[in-house]
C-alpha cells in the first residue's frame, strides 16, 4: 500500500466468492464512491464464469465518469493467486447451492420445525455449518499459506462458524466478521425517536449503543442520543405500539418476505428488558419453538415472514438476468450508498478513520465477561490503523445469557462434528437446540438429522458414514 495526501494507493484485496451476483455489486459500488482508496480487486470463485462476469462489471463501473473510487478488476484463477501479497481478503460465499437450502429450510418441517431464514440457528444453520466449515478450513489454510498478515473480512453465515473455523485453523489470523443487523435496530430507535420526540433527520450513527451477544442474537444494554436515555422513549412506545408494532418509512412487512414490524423485538424487550437487535426473522430462530415459529399463523401473528428457498430460486434468477445486462451494458449499476460498513473498516486499517463498529471476533479478552474465552461474540471495537481493540462490554443478564448458552454450546458441537465427521455430536447438537427441543421424538430427530446430512453429503468429507 502507498500513502499519500490522507489517500491509500495500491490496495490490493483477495475476494473470495468474487463471482457474487449481489453482495460483490454491493461491495464494488460502495468502493466507486469513495476516492480515498485504490488498488486491485482479485475475484476468486469456483465458478470462474461468474468471477469473468463481475471483471467486466467492476471495470466498467470503474471507467465511468461518475465513479471517483478508481480499482483494477481482475480475476483469480485459485486461492494461492488471489491471497498471495493481498492487504485484506474478503469472504462472501454461499456454501452449496439453494437446492441443498431447500432442504437445510423445509425438511425439519415434517416435524413441525419452522424456520424463518435456516443459515444461522435451527437444524437449517447446523447442517448449512457441516458443509461450510470444510470449505472455511481450506479458505485458513490458504490465508495461513500464502496471506498471513492480511485482513480478514467474513460476511458468510453461518457468522459465528465460519468465523471460529478460520481461528481454529489459523489461531494467529486477523480476521473479523461484518453483520449489518445492528445497524437495522439503530434505523428503528431513530424512527422511534424522530416519531416521538419531534426530532429531525437523525444519523442512525448517532444512536451509541453497547453490544452484546452473538450474531443475529445480539442485544443492546444501553442506547442513547445526544444525551437522552433511550430505553424509557423504547418502552414507552411498545406501551403504545405492542399490537401493531413499528413499521419502517418504505417497508411493509406483509409484502416483502425480509421485512418485520418488530413485534418479536417489542416483546423480548417486555420479557427480559433489553433491546434484541437483529432482525426478527433471525431473533425467532434462537429462541424456543413454540414462541414465535410454532407454525406458520403464529408466524403472521408476529408480523414477519418465514423467507422460502423458492423465493430465493426465482430472485437467483432474477440476479442472474441482471448480471448478463451489467456485464453486456445493457444497464448500469446505480450509485446508491449500501450503508454497509465494509468500506468504513477498511480505511480505518489502512488508517484513514477511527471507527467504532460491531464485530464477530472471539471474546479472547472478555469482552462479554460471562461467556467462554473461545465462543465467538459480537460486540463494539475500535478499528484503526493495523488494530481492532474490542470493547468490553460487561456481562449479558442472567435470563438472556440462559437464551444463548445452548447456541454456544453447539458451535462447539457442530465445529468439532465437522472436523471429526461425527454424527452423534449432530444428534446432540439438533436435540440441544432451542427450535427442536420438545418438537418430536428424539428418534425422529435423529432421522432428520440422518436426512438432511445425506441431502448435503455431496459437500462433506469423506469420512461421514
Amino acid at each position: 500500500m502507498k500513502y499519500e495526501n490522507n489517500k491509500v494507493s495500491d490496495i490490493k484485496i483477495a475476494y473470495i466468492g468474487g463471482g457474487s451476483r449481489g453482495w460483490a455489486w454491493t461491495f464494488m459500488t460502495d468502493l466507486s464512491m469513495d476516492d480515498s482508496m485504490s488498488g486491485t480487486i482479485r475475484l476468486y470463485d469456483i465458478d470462474p464464469a461468474a468471477s469473468k462476469n463481475n471483471e467486466i462489471i467492476g471495470s466498467q463501473l470503474s471507467a465511468r465518469k461518475d465513479t471517483i473510487g478508481k480499482w483494477d478488476y481482475v480475476q483469480s484463477d485459485s486461492l494461492k493467486d488471489a491471497l498471495t501479497g493481498c492487504d485484506f481478503a474478503v469472504i462472501s460465499i454461499l456454501p452449496g447451492t439453494f437446492d441443498e437450502m431447500d432442504s437445510d429450510v423445509h425438511l425439519p418441517e415434517r416435524l413441525g420445525i419452522y424456520q424463518s431464514v435456516g443459515d444461522t440457528a435451527g437444524p437449517g444453520g447446523m447442517i448449512r455449518a457441516l458443509r461450510t466449515i470444510p470449505m472455511f478450513v481450506t479458505i485458513a489454510e490458504a490465508i495461513r499459506d500464502y496471506a498471513p498478515d492480511a485482513w480478514i473480512i467474513n460476511y458468510t453465515n453461518p457468522m459465528s462458524l465460519c468465523v471460529k473455523t478460520l481461528y481454529h485453523v489459523f489461531p494467529q489470523i486477523k480476521a473479523f466478521g461484518c453483520c449489518h443487523e445492528v445497524f437495522g435496530t439503530q434505523k428503528v430507535l431513530k424512527g422511534i425517536c424522530e416519531e416521538t420526540l419531534g426530532l429531525e433527520s437523525i444519523d442512525r450513527r448517532d444512536i451509541h449503543v453497547n453490544v452484546l451477544g452473538i450474531n443475529h442474537f445480539t442485544w443492546f444494554d444501553e442506547a442513547s442520543y445526544k444525551g437522552i436515555d433511550l430505553f424509557p422513549v423504547y418502552r414507552d412506545y411498545i406501551n403504545a405500539h405492542y399490537e401493531e408494532g413499528y413499521e419502517e418509512p418504505d417497508k411493509n412487512w406483509a409484502n416483502s418476505t425480509f421485512e418485520c414490524a418488530h413485534r418479536v423485538k417489542f416483546d423480548l424487550f417486555r420479557r427480559y428488558g433489553l433491546i434484541a437487535a437483529a432482525g426478527d426473522r433471525h431473533l425467532a430462530e434462537f429462541m424456543p419453538g413454540t414462541d414465535y415459529l410454532k407454525d406458520p399463523e403464529t408466524v403472521k401473528s408476529w408480523k414477519f415472514g418465514l423467507t422460502t428457498v423458492d423465493w430465493r430460486k426465482n430472485d437467483l434468477k432474477e440476479r442472474l438476468e441482471k448480471s448478463r445486462r451489467l456485464a453486456d451494458g445493457e444497464q448500469e449499476i446505480e450509485l446508491k450508498p449500501s450503508g454497509e460498513e465494509g468500506i468504513l473498516l477498511i480505511k480505518s486499517l489502512c488508517g484513514l478513520e477511527r471507527t467504532i463498529s460491531n464485530v464477530n471476533i472471539p471474546n479472547s479478552f472478555l469482552q462479554i465477561a460471562n461467556l467462554p474465552k473461545d465462543a465467538v461474540v459480537e460486540t463494539n471495537a475500535v478499528f484503526s490503523r493495523d488494530s481492532i481493540k474490542p470493547v468490553i462490554a460487561g456481562s449479558i443478564p442472567e435470563e438472556v445469557l440462559e437464551l444463548i448458552k445452548p447456541h454456544v454450546a453447539n458451535h462447539e458441537r457442530i465445529l468439532k462434528a465437522a472436523l471429526t465427521c461425527d454424527r452423534t455430536l449432530v444428534y446432540e447438537a439438533f436435540l440441544s437446540d432451542p427450535l427442536v427441543k420438545g418438537r418430536a421424538s428424539d428418534e425422529e430427530v435423529k432421522k432428520l438429522a440422518d436426512d438432511m446430512i445425506e441431502n448435503t453429503r455431496i459437500y462433506l468429507p469423506e469420512g461421514w458414514n
